[in-house]
C-alpha cells in the first residue's frame, strides 16, 4: 500500500498548524515547491530523507517518519562472500559444540601440530594490528580468507597451550573472529558477520572474558541499524549497557542506541544516549596493551562523530555537516575506510543543506578511493547521496559526478 496518502495530508496539516505557506516551507527545506505540493496531495511518495527533514523542522517527534517505509537495507550483494570457510567446514558442529569445535577444526585444518602458544602470541597480536590497519585500505573480500585462517590458527594454538597461556590465545582468537565478522559485513554478508561475531563471543567467554559477548550485541545492532530496524537496534544496544560492563563497551552501546533513536526521529532519546556515551567513553582512560582496543581506533572522539551521524538522521543536515566537517579533519590520512564511511555521510549532509557543489567535491574525492575499500555498508549512504543529488540535475557539478556515482553503485563483477 502506498504511504503517500496518509503522509501528504498529515504533512499539510502540520505545516498549516505551524503557520507556514508552502513557499516558506519549500525554502526552509531547500526543496522544490512543486514537488512538496504533489507530496501533500498524495501524487508523489515522500522519501525517508524528506520525511526526516519535515519531521525535524515541524517538531513531529518521529510521527512523519513512521508514515514512510525506509528502503535502505544492507542485503547480500551479488557475488558477495557466501560465508566464512569455517561455516563451510562444519557450521552445525560449531554452533552445537561452540568453541571446542572451532579449536578442533583449527587443529584438523593445520598440516602440522600447533607450536607452543606462549612465544607466538606476541607475533600473532602484531599480525592482528597489521591486518586491522590493512583493513583500512584493502577490499574486505581480499582480506577475509587470511582473517579466517588466522582465526582458526590462533584458536588451534589454544588447544595445546598450557593453562597459563591458553586464555590469552583464546582472547586473541576472539578478536580475530570479531574483526572477521566486521569485514564480512563490509563485504555485504550479514549472515556471516553475525556468525563470526557469535563465535567471537564464545571464544572470549572460554578465555575468561565475559564482556566481549556484550560487545557482540553492539556489533549485532550495527547489522540491524543498516537494515533500518531501529527498534531491534535500540533493544540490542540497551542490553549491552548493564552497570557491570566496562565503560568502553557501555559507551559504544550508548552510541549505537543513539543511532537507533535517530532513525525514527526521537531526538530527545538520541541526544540523551549521546550524552551517556560521551560520559562513559570519557571514563575509558586505560587500554590494555595485551589485547586490542574494542571498537574504532581511528576516530579520536567517537561520541562527537556519532553526533554528526545522528544529526543527519534527525533531519538537521546543516548541524550534521558542521560537526562532520570538524571531526573528519581529525581522521588520520591512512584510514581510508573510516574516512570514506564518515566522508560520504558528510557529503550527504552538505547536499541536503543545499551546498551541492561542495557535496560533489567531497564525494568526488571519496569515489576515487572506493575501489580500494569497497563497502556494502557505505553504499547505503552512496545510494542516498545519489537520490539527494538527483534533485539538482541542472547543476554541472552533479552531472559531472553522475558517471562515478553510477560506477560505484554498479553490481560487483567477480
Amino acid at each position: 500500500m502506498s504511504t503517500a496518502a496518509p503522509f501528504g495530508p498529515e504533512l499539510r496539516r502540520l505545516r498549516e498548524a505551524a503557520g507556514l505557506s508552502l513557499t516558506q516551507f519549500a525554502v526552509a527545506l531547500n526543496y522544490d515547491k512543486g514537488h512538496l505540493s504533489k507530496v501533500e496531495r498524495g501524487e508523489r511518495s515522500a522519501s525517508p530523507d524528506l520525511a526526516r527533514r519535515c519531521d525535524a523542522f515541524l517538531g513531529a517527534n518521529g510521527e512523519l517518519q513512521r508514515l514512510v517505509v525506509r528502503p535502505d537495507t544492507v542485503s547480500e550483494a551479488p557475488g558477495a562472500v557466501t560465508g566464512p570457510s569455517l561455516w563451510r567446514v562444519g557450521r552445525r558442529a560449531v554452533l552445537a559444540a561452540g568453541t571446542g569445535a572451532l579449536i578442533d577444526i583449527g587443529l584438523k585444518l593445520g598440516s602440522q601440530p600447533s607450536p607452543p602458544a606462549g612465544p607466538l602470541l606476541p607475533s600473532y597480536r602484531a599480525q592482528f594490528d597489521q591486518l586491522r590497519m590493512l583493513g583500512q585500505s584493502t577490499a574486505p573480500k581480499a582480506l577475509l580468507p587470511l582473517l579466517e585462517t588466522q582465526t582458526r590458527t590462533v584458536a588451534g594454538l589454544a588447544a595445546d597451550a598450557p593453562s597459563g597461556s591458553r586464555a590469552g590465545a583464546l582472547l586473541l582468537a576472539s578478536r580475530f573472529a570479531e574483526f572477521t565478522g566486521w569485514m564480512a559485513q563490509e563485504a555485504g554478508n550479514s549472515a556471516a558477520a553475525l556468525g563470526w561475531t557469535g563465535e567471537a563471543a564464545e571464544l572470549a567467554r572460554a578465555g575468561g572474558d565475559p564482556h566481549l559477548g556484550s560487545y557482540a550485541l553492539v556489533r549485532r545492532a550495527l547489522v540491524t541499524l543498516y537494515a533500518g530496524d531501529a527498534a531491534t537496534t535500540v533493544t540490542l544496544a540497551r542490553r549491552a549497557q548493564s552497570s557491570e560492563l566496562p565503560p568502553r563497551i557501555r559507551g559504544l552501546a550508548a552510541q549505537r542506541e543513539a543511532q537507533g533513536h535517530a532513525l525514527v526521529g526521537d531526538e530527545r532519546a538520541c541526544l540523551s544516549s549521546l550524552d551517556r556515551a560521551r560520559e562513559l567513553l570519557g571514563r575509558d582512560g586505560a587500554h590494555s596493551d595485551a589485547q586490542p582496543v574494542i571498537g574504532t581506533t581511528h576516530v579520536s572522539d567517537p561520541a562527537a562523530m556519532t553526533t554528526g551521524w545522528c544529526l543527519y538522521d534527525l533531519g538537521r543536515p546543516q548541524a550534521a555537516a558542521d560537526v562532520l566537517d570538524r571531526e573528519c579533519r581529525r581522521l588520520p590520512s591512512h584510514a581510508l575506510r573510516t574516512r570514506t564511511r564518515y566522508g560520504f555521510r558528510r557529503a550527504l549532509a552538505h547536499a541536503a543543506s543545499g551546498q551541492v557543489e561542495h557535496a560533489c567535491a567531497i564525494a568526488g574525492e571519496l569515489l576515487g578511493v572506493m575501489p580500494a575499500v569497497p563497502s556494502a555498508t557505505v553504499n547505503s549512504d552512496v545510494r542516498r547521496l545519489a537520490r539527494e543529488l538527483s534533485r539538482f540535475r541542472s547543476s554541472r557539478a552533479v552531472r559531472d559526478l553522475q558517471p562515478a556515482l553510477a560506477r560505484a553503485l554498479a553490481p560487483a563483477q567477480d
